[in-house]
């Protein structure tokens, strides 16, 4: 069957914006289970349950000297990009920390990150870094505090169809949740917040309980079956050994009966084949 592309994916269309997203995984007891958070209704995908993250901001180049595990230049290599490969990392662990209180870092003072979210009121921190009240460089300063980037694992890239009239281009990283925190989510941004295994979830989609964007779904379809953190984290590792492709989904059909395809699929429009934004 030929694949006919909508009007509006004709159009001219709009440079994505950049975003980080971190899978945040904890060991359960048949395979790991994934942080979801619900956006409020009001937001890109609002009332479907994603994995935590959101635009880069200005600020997130700022701190590449606080990076501790990765380079700039492996950075870009990993990522394949020209320039600012550690702003991704960057935004991935401020965006993380914002929504769901969880810090991807180190100190070398003697008191470790787990204490020091655990005996600190960070709830203001966050809404003020999130508010651009407090810079990402200040609070991270304050705190003796270094970005565990070699922490992030990069495993997929996601791009919003062209007919979108927001659009972004996502980098998907996965982590285990750090020894002895835990994950809350911010009320504002997000109005929920659970952990389930892949499976469950996709279970759920499916039963009507949950909604789940394409990217959502593909990632968990991707990390079940696995048994246990350290395998999903060899599994991310591979995916970034192997290249990670620009995955693009399409816009086809007409009027009511639109649906969207992902590479890969028959009906998938061959002239967007390999893109990348």
């Amino acid at each position: 069957m030929t694949a006919t592309v909508s009007k509006a994916a004709t159009r001219s269309t709009p440079v994505p914006a950049r975003s980080s997203t971190v899978v945040v995984l904890r060991d359960a007891q048949d395979e790991p289970e994934a942080l979801l958070v619900r956006r409020h209704s009001k937001a890109s995908f609002g009332a479907s349950h994603a994995f935590p993250g959101g635009l880069h901001e200005d600020g997130d180049a700022d701190v590449a000297d606080l990076c501790d595990g990765c380079s700039e230049s492996l950075a870009c290599a990993c990522l394949g990009v020209e320039a600012e490969g550690l702003k991704y990392y960057s935004a991935a662990i401020r965006e993380l920390f914002e929504e769901t209180g969880v810090l991807l870092a180190r100190r070398k003072s003697a008191q470790g990150v787990a204490a020091l979210v655990e005996n600190n009121d960070f709830d203001q921190a966050r809404q003020r870094i999130h508010s651009g009240d407090l810079s990402w460089r200040t609070f991270l300063q304050q705190h003796d505090l270094r970005l565990a980037c070699d922490q992030l694992h990069y495993f997929s890239y996601w791009v919003t169809p062209r007919d979108r009239t927001r659009r972004y281009t996502t980098r998907f990283f996965v982590c285990a949740l750090p020894q002895g925190q835990q994950a809350w989510h911010d009320g504002t941004e997000l109005t929920d917040s659970c952990w389930l295994t892949p499976t469950n979830a996709l279970s759920a989609a499916d039963a009507g309980e949950l909604v789940l964007p394409p990217p959502t779904r593909a990632t968990l379809a991707d990390l079940a079956g696995l048994g246990a953190v350290d395998d999903a984290l060899a599994w991310a590792r591979q995916q970034q050994t192997n290249g990670v492709p620009c995955i693009l989904p399409a816009v086809i059909g007409k009027g009511d009966a639109t649906r969207i395809v992902l590479p890969g699929d028959p009906d998938y429009p061959a002239d967007l084949e390999g893109q990348q934004e």
